[in-house]
């Protein structure tokens, strides 16, 4: 399945402005910039750059102090996400969008099925034939490289990374337009990371899917991203091509962390 976009020329997400205070203190501020069908943007900066911030305020699921985030949903329209009520905003998050942890436990029901964990969210949409969600959530265990034959395995089975790679399944069962991504491969073995990587970078390009990823870590936005945006201390301090924010940094900041992932 592919997520149905007649618009591409259009944004998908647009933030304007948005600021995040914490009291006195700044989690993000006066942040903009737009997100199109099919276009994956990263999100850079070290630990306490506001990159987690932002990426809760883009998902409703922290609201912004001021400045807006916009959604153009199905129907073609632009609607500020904060103005939506929550029920729709819970919609969104079951049909339209994708959210990924971190830590796949946060994702996940630890305590049922593999299937089910695909399966609910298939429901969720409205699919009730029970032969027909079993075979779409084989199917897509298969896609994400987990044997069909441990459909019937609780996650909590798992190892780190087929735990995450189950997420990614029930996050992409329905077709989303947007995918939210925080830090998916961290905390994993650098050969898992590297597998865990070819399989989101095929999956995206299958499906034509947009994505927002927060990460530290720059070769995660080398590989999969088109853009990256460098925060620190809550702003946006350098946005571009990809390929040219890390290979021609502008910025004392960005060029020291470009840096310290060339040193041996």
């Amino acid at each position: 399945m592919e997520p149905l976009d007649n618009n591409r020329d259009l944004p998908l997400l647009r933030a304007s402005q948005t600021t995040k205070y914490y009291g006195a203190r700044i989690g993000c501020k006066d942040v903009s910039f737009e997100v199109y069908p099919g276009e994956v943007l990263a999100i850079v900066g070290e630990s306490g750059s506001g990159k987690s911030t932002l990426l809760n305020c883009l998902s409703t699921r922290l609201a912004p102090t001021t400045g807006t985030v916009e959604y153009r949903g199905r129907d073609g329209v632009m609607r500020n996400l904060y103005e939506m009520s929550e029920a729709e905003r819970r919609t969104l998050m079951r049909t339209d969008w994708g959210y990924v942890h971190q830590h796949p436990s946060d994702g996940l029901r630890m305590s049922v099925s593999a299937g089910a964990n695909v399966g609910e969210r298939l429901m969720a949409v409205g699919n009730r034939h029970y032969a027909n969600i079993r075979s779409t959530a084989t199917d897509w265990l298969e896609r994400v490289e987990i044997d069909c034959d441990r459909i019937d395995d609780q996650p909590r089975a798992f190892s780190g990374g087929m735990r995450q790679r189950l997420q990614i399944a029930r996050n992409l069962v329905t077709a989303p337009r947007l995918v939210f991504m925080d830090e998916p491969t961290g905390g994993l073995d650098v050969s898992v990371q590297a597998r865990l990587l070819d399989l989101l970078r095929s999956l995206v390009a299958d499906l034509g899917l947009a994505v927002i990823i927060v990460t530290h870590d720059l070769a995660v936005a080398r590989l999969l991203s088109h853009r990256t945006l460098v925060m620190r201390h809550g702003n946006v301090i350098e946005h571009g091509l990809t390929d040219q924010v890390l290979d021609d940094p502008q910025q004392s900041y960005t060029q020291l962390l470009v840096s310290s992932i060339l040193q041996p």
